[in-house]
């Protein structure tokens, strides 16, 4: 990635951001459809660098870095929309996802149904 990475929020969105996270739960949803397509992590860099280039950026946990959604697997997505939540701990991207959004080659990461017992919670 560029070494001239942004760095700084715009101080409307740092106000609303809690001061305390080091990673923010980012939900991606497909901005045509309506359906969530994966959970990701973000930090104030990969949020900066998603603004500044309308392209999902974000941190990856397991590599310790911040990676652009598609570089290498050409599957990426475009940031239609950016909405923090009213405590400032998540933020929803609306995207226009090109190709799968989850890296097991599914459209959505949220693919495995968990039955439910419909009776729970009946006296």
């Amino acid at each position: 990635m560029d070494a001239q990475l942004p760095t700084d929020l715009p101080a409307d969105i740092a106000a609303i951001l809690k001061n305390d996270l080091d990673l923010i739960p980012a939900i991606a949803q497909d901005a045509k459809t309506g359906e969530v397509l994966m959970l990701a992590y973000m930090n104030r860099q990969s949020l900066a660098l998603t603004l500044k280039s309308g392209r999902a950026t974000y941190w990856s946990r397991s590599r310790n870095e911040l990676w652009e959604k598609g570089a290498t697997s050409g599957n990426s997505q475009r940031v239609l929309a950016i909405s923090l939540d009213c405590d400032g701990d998540a933020i929803l991207i609306k995207v226009e996802q090109s190709g799968a959004a989850c890296h097991t080659g599914e459209q959505s990461c949220f693919h495995n149904q968990v039955p439910i017992n419909n009776s729970a919670g009946k006296s």
